[in-house]
């Protein structure tokens, strides 16, 4: 695949399924299709909004992206390089340029390890710093998130969620990355603080070029911090659009379902309510993953799985009443 495109990942294909074994010999009796058959591209220097339910292979799809998660079908390249197909050699170099920062500040902290030794692990395995260098560096990244220098010695209880995720956030910067993996970065923190948080993401991304891919069920905060947005149902991206675009005429149900349970600021503002049954399939039906859910729902999507395909000028849906 050719990066010339504006992209800095493509997708193409992505399947990640889980086995599911049952029995005293632990057989394999199914699979759970976490990522089933993803195409998305990331545009270089943007945001890109993931969105939908708890449990739909949001974070599995982040996650997989950066071999983190092993695949079991599809190509993933970032900058026109293999991830998959990547040697030990060339996957270090890959890595050094893409990063996560996790939903749980606290879990994703050691607790055992100072700020110095968390935000500068990075920089010690990949010999980039040591000694007086890397302890400067680790108080540089310090300040450009935020937080003083004089926190170095410190341990992550000592600090609120706000700060903690900060301390990811450095983390994450600290080998100087062009592509960060968002995976729900402002979930657990107070509204307050959430848009401090947002705040300094965006500040970075302005200073600093990178791409986002912001894994996110909070819509409010997705159409106000991403360039595109993706929706995502059952492992299947469903909808692609840009923000404007997909916020001012919603045109998969699904989507249309999630905008409606959106609630407005302003108490006269009404809007029509989508009715959906609340209880997730336990499996994908054979055709529309949206079929036993839909309000729209007509007797072929129930055999006849969609294709996302270009319905408008940036504008990709996965619907059969598409037109």
């Amino acid at each position: 695949m050719s990066s010339s495109n504006g992209h800095i990942m493509q997708i193409r294909g992505l399947k990640t399924y889980f086995p599911i074994r049952r029995g005293v010999f632990s057989r394999i009796h199914g699979w759970v299709r976490a990522v089933d058959d993803v195409d998305l591209d990331i545009p270089r220097g943007q945001t890109l909004g993931l969105v939908g339910e708890s449990g739909c292979g949001k974070t599995t799809l982040g996650r997989t992206i950066l071999r983190l998660i092993p695949a079991t079908a599809g190509e993933v390249h970032f900058d026109g390089q293999s991830v998959f197909d990547a040697n030990r050699s060339s996957l270090r170099n890959i890595r050094r340029q893409m990063q996560i920062i996790f939903q749980d500040p606290i879990g994703s902290l050691n607790p055992r390890m100072t700020i110095e030794a968390i935000v500068g692990e990075p920089l010690k395995v990949h010999r980039l710093a040591r000694g007086r260098d890397l302890r400067q560096k680790v108080a540089d990244l310090l300040q450009r998130v935020g937080l003083s220098s004089r926190y170095l010695n410190r341990y992550p209880h000592e600090f609120s969620g706000g700060q903690r995720q900060r301390i990811g956030i450095a983390r994450a910067l600290a080998l100087e990355p062009r592509f960060i993996v968002c995976d729900e970065p402002v979930s657990s923190l107070d509204v307050s603080i959430q848009s401090q948080i947002l705040n300094l993401l965006a500040d970075l991304q302005d200073r600093l070029g990178l791409s986002y891919l912001f894994i996110a069920h909070n819509l409010a905060v997705v159409e106000h911090f991403s360039d595109q947005v993706a929706v995502m149902y059952l492992g299947q991206i469903v909808e692609r659009a840009s923000a404007d675009a997909l916020y001012r005429n919603p045109a998969h149900p699904y989507t249309r379902t999630l905008l409606a349970a959106v609630p407005l600021p302003d108490p006269h503002i009404r809007r029509d309510r989508v009715s959906v049954p609340d209880e997730i399939p336990p499996a994908p039906p054979a055709g529309c993953p949206f079929y036993p859910r839909c309000p729209q729902a007509q007797d072929h999507c129930r055999a006849q799985r969609p294709k996302l395909q270009e319905v408008s000028p940036g504008h990709f849906l996965a619907c059969l009443r598409a037109k």
